[in-house]
């Protein structure tokens, strides 16, 4: 149970980044989300006259029958997308060794493009998962909607603390009925991904955002110090001046990283990751501009 002052300081933070991601999304957000993420398809709207030129599979052949003239259906671009933030909340999402944590970084992350959502009219939900999904916000429009996502984002305590985006992928994959735009927002430090990341991305438009901190990828020679897994609470002594240890885990971690980079580039997941230190959303901006030069070519 939290008390009065956990709740005002974590509320201050909502407010804080609500403030941060509305500026962010007025000032360059808005325009790059709308140019890299479109509706899913198209709407019918009426019926009309065969012209020369127009496509013959649109031709409608009853109507064609009834006026005794050839009439095709018209169609208008589907602009509403349903947009699904599902966030990583497990035990390593609270590590961060610089000033963020990847939970704070995520929070951040869901907050512009959920305000760019809802600036472009369209309807956000959210899932928390950590070793199994934790809570399903259905979508919908609203700031109050979204700054409960947001605040939802910061408090959650897992009982399990692990890491599935297995149990997340299946979870959307059965609960959306209509096809969305889901971004996933994880540090991927999680088995297995190829299936099941296979199968949402078949289904649903994916985008992957992966959240690193800088100490995850290169230990700094720091000494004998205790390791402890986040996730799973297991302890071990680590002897940081060793030169081949170093060496080693720095080689696991690249390979880890290239591994789940390529399962991305597999299914045609859009990517990007967002560090812990520094501009975090300045990777976020150029996979719009990515997204953005790929629908315009």
């Amino acid at each position: 149970m939290l008390t009065d002052e956990q709740i005002e300081e974590m509320m201050a933070r909502v407010r804080k980044l609500e403030l941060k991601a509305r500026r962010l999304v007025r000032e360059s957000f808005a325009g790059e989300y709308l140019s890299s993420f479109r509706g899913q398809g198209l709407d019918f709207d009426d019926f009309r006259e065969y012209q020369h030129g127009d496509e013959v599979r649109f031709i409608d052949w009853n109507v064609t029958a009834r006026m005794n003239t050839p009439f095709v259906r018209k169609f208008r671009e589907e602009r509403e997308l349903t947009v699904i933030l599902a966030v990583d909340v497990s035990g390593s999402a609270d590590y961060g060794s610089v000033s963020l944590s990847k939970r704070e970084v995520a929070a951040e992350t869901a907050a512009v493009l959920g305000f760019s959502a809802l600036n472009n009219g369209d309807k956000v939900g959210l899932l928390l998962f950590a070793g199994e999904p934790l809570l399903f916000i259905p979508p919908e429009k609203g700031s109050r909607h979204l700054l409960r996502m947001i605040r939802e984002i910061l408090v959650a305590k897992p009982d399990n603390a692990g890491t599935s985006v297995a149990a997340a992928c299946d979870f959307l994959i059965r609960s959306l009925r209509r096809k969305s735009l889901v971004f996933l927002i994880s540090d991927f430090y999680s088995d297995p991904l190829d299936k099941p990341l296979g199968k949402l991305a078949r289904k649903h438009e994916t985008v992957a955002l992966r959240v690193i901190d800088p100490l995850e990828n290169k230990l700094p020679k720091a000494g004998k110090v205790v390791m402890i897994d986040s996730e799973t609470g297991f302890e071990t002594l680590v002897n940081t001046d060793n030169p081949n240890l170093r060496m080693a885990y720095e080689k696991l971690m690249r390979r880890q990283h290239e591994g789940v980079a390529s399962v991305f580039h597999k299914h045609g997941i859009d990517s990007a990751q967002l560090a812990t230190q520094g501009d975090t959303l300045a990777e976020l901006h150029r996979l719009l501009k990515r997204r953005s030069r790929k629908r315009t070519r």
